[in-house]
């Protein structure tokens, strides 16, 4: 497609350790990108509805673990799930927001279920932030162009002797290393387009 992907940061994780895996969701291609960038073998938590999709929906509903958010025995039957694959070895990838925001939201605010998945089975999290997946490829058909798409692996967050009590600090450091990052790179881009 002439995507290439340039990654920067924390490059050398352990790939015989599992991660929860976690980054910015703004393009069609973040599930692929996701792919290219991740050595650990791992598999995604997603929707349900991502099912319907036309052959990418067959592949989709083979490789991942799928959820429908609406349905609580759907959530419950992920976490059983997810202990299998983590007591296999695998690592776990979720783009914890949700969905894709509009446009004009940098990063929306994220979901519980990869900080409690992280902390109950004491997985480090790493926060991942993909810079220009929405410029690329939107969810707007025939909207970007090929080029590189630049990736930070950040450090991980240790969850070992975390309790549940304590998820909504670790979501809130995660949500503010994408969230600074993504803001930075905005606001380098408006200076450079002033000049």
């Amino acid at each position: 497609m002439g995507f290439r992907p340039v990654i920067s940061g924390n490059k050398h994780l352990d790939p015989a350790k599992s991660y929860i895996f976690i980054a910015n969701h703004a393009s069609l291609i973040d599930g692929m990108l996701m792919l290219a960038i991740v050595k650990n073998p791992a598999v995604f938590v997603g929707k349900k509805e991502l099912e319907k999709i036309p052959i990418f929906g067959y592949i989709f509903k083979k490789t991942s673990i799928l959820v429908n958010r609406n349905d609580p025995e759907s959530r419950k039957q992920v976490y059983a799930s997810v202990e299998e694959k983590i007591n296999l070895g695998l690592s776990i990838i979720i783009f914890p927001e949700g969905l894709v925001p509009p446009e004009n939201i940098v990063l929306a605010e994220f979901k519980n279920g990869a900080f409690y998945m992280a902390i109950e089975h004491q997985i480090p999290i790493v926060p991942i932030t993909f810079y220009d997946v929405k410029k690329r490829f939107s969810w707007t058909f025939f909207s970007g162009w090929p080029g590189k798409l630049r990736v930070k692996i950040h450090p991980s967050i240790e969850t070992k002797g975390l309790v549940l009590g304590q998820m909504e600090h670790i979501k809130q450091q995660a949500f503010q290393t994408i969230y600074s990052e993504l803001t930075k790179d905005q606001q380098h881009f408006q200076n450079l387009t002033k000049k």
